[in-house]
C-alpha cells in the first residue's frame, strides 16, 4: 500500500470530479477490508444504498483502501465525489460538503451554481429567523437525490472527525436516506475520535445496516512485501529492524523508505547492500523526523511557500497563496513545482492540496504558536485587502485567536451581512472578540455593537442578544439602526415571555427623533402584536394596527402594510369573526403581491389562511392554501420545519393520519429549536410532540405516545404562542391518563382548555365534546355544564356558524341526551367535515340512542362510527366506543366488524404511498416527486421508507418492479 499519485479529475455531467487519492501502485494485504468496500460498491450497483465507516490511526492507509475499493465505480462512470475535512475548516458551515460536491459560482452545472449563488447573495428576512444553512443543506440533499437518479453515486469524506457541524448534519441525513437511493457513503475517521457526536454517528451507521471497517497495521510479512514492491529489494539485515519501527503504518513506512533511498541504504537491484550501522542511526526514528529529513532537501524558498500554505488548510487556491506571500502567482511556479516533485503537495482540480493531513500538520506545528497567530492575522489582513471571500478572511481571523485591531473592525462592519448569512455563529464570535478587545468606545465600536446585537437576536440567542441590544441602544447610532435594534429587542423579549417590557421597548423606539416612516409603520405593527399578547386588549391592539396600516401606506412599505393586516387578522380570529379575518389575510397577501420579497411574512400569512379556512369549515380551500405554501417553499427554499407541522395539523383533522405522521417524522429530531412565526419559540415543537402523541394514543401505540408526551411536557410554556400551541399535547396527556384508568385526573388535565386568557387564540371548542363525555362518565355534571356553556359562547361568537357551532350542538346533544342535536352535528360533519369529528359525533349519537332504548339504530350508528375509526387506525377509540355501548347492552356483532388494513405488502400502502410508488416506477427522483405532489422532500423520503418497510424490499428498483407488476407504472431503465 504505497505511493500516492498526484490527483487528477474526470468529467461527469459538466463537472470535474476531483480525486485527491489514487489507488496505490503496489497493493499488499488488506484483502478482507478491500472486499468489504467492493461489496458495498456492488450493492449500490444493484440500487441498494450503503454506508461504510473506515477507521484507523493517521497514515494507516484508510484513504488508499477507499480509493482502491471504489475504483470500479470510477471505471463504470458513476458519480464519485471525494472531500477532506481539516481543523481550519471546522468552523465554516457546510464547508466539507460544499467542497466535496464542488459547489462553486463558476460551476457549469446550474443546480450547483444556484446553491453557490444562494449562499453568496441571500439575506435574512425581517420577520423570521432565516436559517440559511438549513436551506442550503436542503438544497445540497436535493442535489444528491438528483445525482442518484441519474447514476449510482459515491460520496467519500476523508477525516470525517474534522468536519464542521453543518456538514455532519448533512452526512447524518444522507445516512438516513442511503437505504432508499443508489448511494454509497464512505467516511474515514480516527479510531477513537474525542469529538462529541462521532460515536453517535458511527452507531447510526451500524443501526442503518452500515459496515464498519477497522484498518490496522500491516504484518511483518506485508511490510517486507510492500518495501520490496516499492524499491525492488527486500529489506535485509539491520534494515529489517528499521522498517519495523514504522509499526506497520504505510505512510510512515513510505517516509522511511524515501530516507533510506536517499542514504543509498536501499537501492533497486542491489540485493547485497553493505549497510552501515552509522548510516542507520542517522535515519530518523519518527514520522515527523522522517518528514523533516525529506524537507531538508527542499530549497528554502519552497519551504517558505509550504509553511505559508499550511495557514490556508489542507487544500488551497494558488491565488490565495500568492496574496499571503505578496507575490504574483506566476513567480511561485518554480517553488510549487519543487513541492509537487517532492511529493509534499499535489494537484486537486483547480486547487492544490497537501498530500496527507499529517504532512500539513507537521509543517504547521513546526511554526511557533505565537508566530502562527501573527501569521494568521497578517494573512487575514492581506486577504481582506485583496477582497477575498469573507469566509476565507474570517477563517484566518478566527485561527489568529486574538483581536485584529482597527482594520479588522472596519472589515467586520462591511463583511458582517455576508458572514451573518453564511456563518452567523462564527461572525458572532469574531464580533465579540473585537468588541471585548477594543480600548475605546468609538464609532466603530458602536457599529460593531449594533451589528452584534442584530445577529444575536436574529439567531434567537435572546439572553445575550438582549444585553448587547441594550448596549447598542445606549450608543448614538443612526435612527434606522436604533429602530431595527428596538424591533429585534422587543421580539426577543416577547419570545422570552416579557410582553410588557416588549411594549415599553417599542414605545421608546417610536419616541426617538428622526424615526424613518418605514420603521414607524413596522414598529406600530409589532406593537399591536405585543399589546394583544400582554394585556389581551383586542380593541387597543386593533387601534394600533390601524395606525400601522396608515403609516405603512404613507411610507409605501408593503411589509408594514401586510404585517398590520396580519395583526388585524389575529384579533378577528380571537373574536371568532373568521369572515373578517379572512378578508384581512387576503388583503395582506394582496399587499405583498407576487414578488419574491418578504417570503418569511408570506409563509406566515399562508399559515394563517389555512387556520382560518379550517375555522370556516372550508377544508378543500385549506388544502389548496397548503399547496400554495408548499409551492412557495419549493421556490424560495424550505427555511424551517414549521410548514410540515402546519400540514400535519391539517392532515390530522382530514383523517389522513399516516400522512400527518410522515410530515412529523420529516422534522429533524436533532433540531434544538424550530423557527415559526418570526421567533424561535416552543410553539411548533409543542404541536409536533402533541399531534404525534395524540395520534399514537388514539391508535393505542403506548410506546410512541409516551415518548412524544415526555418530550412535549418537558418543554416550558411561557408565551401566548406556547399556550395556543399546547392544546394537542394537553388532549394527548388527558387521553393517556384515561387509558391508564384515571378518568378523573384526565378530566382535570383536559379542563385546562376551559381557561383561555384574554386575547388568546386557543380553539377550545374542538376538544370540548371530550370534556363533556368524560365529565358525564365520572358524574361531574357541573364540569360538563361548564364545557357546554364555553362551547356555546364560542359558537355565539362565530360571525358565520361553522366548527364551533357544530361542536356546541354535539356538546348539547350529549349533555341533554338529545339525539336530534347530535344528528344535526353528524349531518354537518357528513356535509363539510372534518372526518375525525364525524366519527366522534357518531359514537356520541350511538350512546344517546342506546340510552333511549333505540338499540337497532344505536348498533348501526356504532358500526358506522367504528368503521370511521378503523379507517384512521384509531384502535383505542373503537375499544372505548364498544365499552360505552356495551354498558348500555349494545354489541356490534360480527357483521359490524371490518377487516383491518394489512400491515405489510402492497395492500398496506396508503393512497399517498401508492402515488409515490407510481412516481418511483416512472423513474422520478425524490425532489421531482416532492415538487409534483407539493410535499417536502423529507416527507417524500419518509413515505419511501415506509413503502420499503411494508413491501420488505431494499431499494427503489424493487419498489418500481412491484409497482410495474401491479400495473401502477412503467419500469425505469435501471429495473429492466
Amino acid at each position: 500500500m504505497a505511493g500516492i499519485a498526484p490527483a487528477n479529475g474526470t468529467r461527469r455531467g459538466g463537472v470535474t470530479c476531483v480525486w485527491p487519492v489514487e489507488p496505490p501502485s503496489v497493493w499488499v494485504g488488506r484483502q478482507r477490508e478491500l472486499a468489504a468496500v467492493q461489496a458495498a460498491v456492488d450493492s449500490v450497483g444493484r440500487g441498494e444504498g450503503r454506508v461504510v465507516w473506515v477507521e484507523g490511526e493517521p497514515g494507516i492507509g484508510k484513504s488508499a483502501l477507499v480509493a482502491a475499493g471504489v475504483q470500479a465505480a470510477r471505471d463504470a462512470g458513476w458519480n464519485v465525489f471525494w472531500g477532506t475535512a481539516d481543523q481550519l475548516s471546522q468552523r465554516l458551515p457546510l464547508r466539507v460538503v460544499l467542497d466535496c460536491l464542488q459547489i462553486r459560482h463558476e460551476s457549469p452545472d446550474r443546480q450547483r451554481a444556484a446553491i453557490a449563488g444562494y449562499l453568496r447573495h441571500h439575506r435574512p428576512g425581517l420577520l423570521a429567523v432565516d436559517d440559511v444553512v438549513y436551506t442550503a443543506a436542503e438544497m445540497l440533499l436535493a442535489l444528491v437525490d438528483e445525482l442518484c437518479a441519474a447514476s449510482p453515486t459515491v460520496i467519500v469524506v476523508d477525516d470525517l472527525h474534522w468536519a464542521d457541524e453543518a456538514s455532519l448534519t448533512v452526512w447524518h441525513r444522507l445516512m438516513l436516506a442511503a437505504g432508499q437511493l443508489p448511494l454509497l457513503l464512505i467516511g474515514t475517521c480516527h479510531l477513537a475520535p474525542r469529538r462529541p457526536g462521532m460515536r453517535e454517528l458511527r452507531a447510526i451507521a451500524l443501526r442503518r445496516g452500515g459496515t464498519v471497517i477497522p484498518v490496522g497495521p500491516l504484518t511483518e510479512a506485508e511490510v517486507g512485501a510492500l518495501v520490496t514492491g516499492m524499491v525492488g529489494v527486500a529489506p535485509h539485515g539491520p534494515v529489517v529492524r528499521l522498517v519495523a519501527s514504522a509499526m506497520g503504518n504505510p505512510l510512515y513506512l513510505r517516509e522511511l523508505v524515501v530516507a533510506l533511498g536517499r542514504e543509498r541504504i536501499l537501492a533497486a537491484g542491489s540485493a547485497n547492500t553493505d549497510t552501515s550501522a552509522g548510516l542507520l542511526t542517522r535515519t530518523p526514528p519518527s514520522f515527523a523526523a522522517a518528514l523533516s529529513d525529506r524537507l531538508s532537501f527542499i530549497p528554502a524558498a519552497t519551504m517558505e511557500i509550504l509553511r505559508a500554505a499550511t495557514l490556508l488548510g489542507r487544500e488551497f487556491a494558488a491565488t490565495d497563496l500568492a496574496v499571503l506571500l505578496r507575490r504574483p502567482a506566476l513567480e511561485l511556479t518554480t517553488e510549487v513545482q519543487d513541492a509537487l516533485a517532492a511529493g509534499i503537495i499535489a494537484g486537486a482540480g483547480p486547487h492544490l492540496a497537501f498530500r496527507h493531513p499529517l504532512i500539513r500538520q507537521i509543517l504547521y506545528d513546526s511554526v511557533p504558536l505565537a508566530m502562527r497567530a501573527a501569521l494568521h492575522q497578517d494573512a487575514a489582513q492581506s486577504l481582506a485587502a485583496a477582497n477575498a471571500e469573507p469566509l476565507v478572511v474570517a477563517q484566518q481571523l478566527l485561527a489568529a485567536g486574538r483581536p485584529g485591531g482597527g482594520w479588522a473592525r472596519r472589515w467586520l462592519i462591511d463583511a458582517a451581512p455576508a458572514l451573518a448569512a453564511r456563518a452567523p455563529e462564527l461572525a458572532v464570535e469574531l464580533l465579540q472578540r473585537e468588541l471585548d478587545g477594543a480600548q475605546t468606545r468609538d464609532r466603530e465600536w458602536e457599529l460593531l455593537t449594533v451589528t452584534l446585537a442584530r445577529m444575536l437576536l436574529a439567531l434567537g440567542r435572546n439572553a445575550e442578544g438582549v444585553l448587547r441590544a441594550r448596549q447598542a441602544l445606549a450608543v448614538k447610532a443612526e435612527p434606522a439602526s436604533r429602530a431595527e435594534i428596538g424591533w429585534l429587542l422587543a421580539r426577543s423579549l416577547s419570545g422570552m415571555g416579557s410582553n410588557e417590557e416588549a411594549v415599553e421597548t417599542v414605545g421608546r423606539a417610536l419616541r426617538q427623533a428622526g424615526l424613518p416612516g418605514v420603521w414607524r409603520a413596522r414598529l406600530l405593527a409589532s406593537l399591536a402584536m405585543f399589546q394583544r399578547a400582554s394585556t389581551g386588549d383586542l380593541d387597543a391592539a386593533d387601534a394600533t394596527a390601524r395606525q400601522a396600516l396608515q403609516a405603512g401606506q404613507e411610507a409605501a412599505d408593503t411589509f408594514a402594510i401586510a404585517y398590520a393586516l396580519v395583526s388585524l387578522w389575529l384579533s378577528n380570529s380571537v373574536r371568532r369573526d373568521h369572515r373578517t379575518a379572512l378578508d384581512c389575510i387576503d388583503r395582506a397577501l394582496g399587499a405583498l403581491g407576487k414578488g419574491a420579497d418578504h417570503a418569511d411574512l408570506r409563509t406566515f400569512i399562508l399559515d394563517g389562511r389555512i387556520f382560518t379556512m379550517q375555522n370556516l369549515d372550508r377544508w378543500p380551500e385549506a388544502e389548496a392554501t397548503l399547496l400554495q405554501a408548499r409551492g412557495l417553499a419549493q421556490r424560495e427554499g424550505p427555511r424551517t420545519a414549521a410548514p410540515s407541522i402546519t400540514a400535519a395539523v391539517l392532515m390530522y383533522w382530514l383523517g389522513r393520519w399516516d400522512d400527518a405522521l410522515a410530515e412529523l417524522s420529516a422534522v429533524d429530531e436533532d433540531l434544538a429549536e424550530i423557527t415559526y412565526s418570526g421567533l424561535r419559540e416552543r410553539g411548533p415543537a409543542l404541536l409536533w410532540h402533541g399531534v404525534t402523541a395524540l395520534i399514537a394514543a388514539r391508535r393505542d401505540d403506548r410506546q410512541l405516545a409516551a415518548h412524544s408526551l415526555g418530550a412535549g411536557l418537558a418543554l416550558p410554556v411561557l408565551t401566548a404562542a406556547d399556550r395556543e400551541n399546547s392544546d394537542f399535547l394537553i388532549v394527548a396527556h388527558a387521553l393517556a391518563t384515561e387509558q391508564n384508568g384515571d378518568p378523573l385526573q384526565a378530566l382535570s388535565i383536559l379542563s385546562a382548555l376551559l381557561r383561555r386568557r384574554p386575547g388568546e387564540m386557543t380553539l377550545a371548542h374542538q376538544w370540548l365534546p371530550d370534556i363533556v363525555r368524560l365529565a358525564l362518565a365520572v358524574g361531574d355534571h357541573p364540569a360538563a355544564l361548564a364545557a357546554l356553556r364555553t362551547c356555546q359562547a364560542e359558537a355565539a361568537a362565530e360571525s358565520k356558524p361553522a366548527r364551533a357551532t357544530a361542536a356546541a350542538g354535539r356538546c348539547a346533544g350529549l349533555f341533554n341526551r338529545d339525539p336530534a342535536e347530535l344528528r344535526q352535528a353528524v349531518a354537518h360533519y357528513r356535509a363539510v367535515g372534518p372526518v375525525v369529528d364525524l366519527a366522534g359525533a357518531l359514537e356520541d349519537l350511538a350512546v344517546v340512542l342506546a340510552d333511549r332504548g333505540q338499540a337497532d339504530e344505536a348498533r348501526n350508528v356504532l358500526n358506522e362510527a367504528a368503521g370511521g375509526y378503523d379507517s384512521l387506525g384509531a384502535a383505542w377509540d373503537i375499544s372505548r366506543a364498544e365499552r360505552r355501548l356495551r354498558a348500555l347492552g349494545i354489541r356490534r356483532g360480527v357483521h359490524g366488524r371490518r377487516p383491518r388494513r394489512a400491515a405489510f405488502g402492497w395492500e398496506a400502502l396508503t393512497p399517498t404511498e401508492l402515488k409515490i410508488a407510481d412516481h418511483i416506477a416512472q423513474g422520478q427522483s425524490t425532489p421531482k416527486i416532492a415538487e409534483g405532489m407539493f410535499l417536502s422532500r423529507r416527507t417524500v423520503q419518509t413515505h419511501i421508507s415506509h413503502i420499503l418497510n411494508k413491501l420488505g424490499v431494499h431499494s427503489r428498483v424493487d419498489i418500481a418492479r412491484e409497482a410495474f407488476r401491479r400495473g401502477a407504472g412503467r419500469v425505469p431503465r435501471e429495473a429492466d
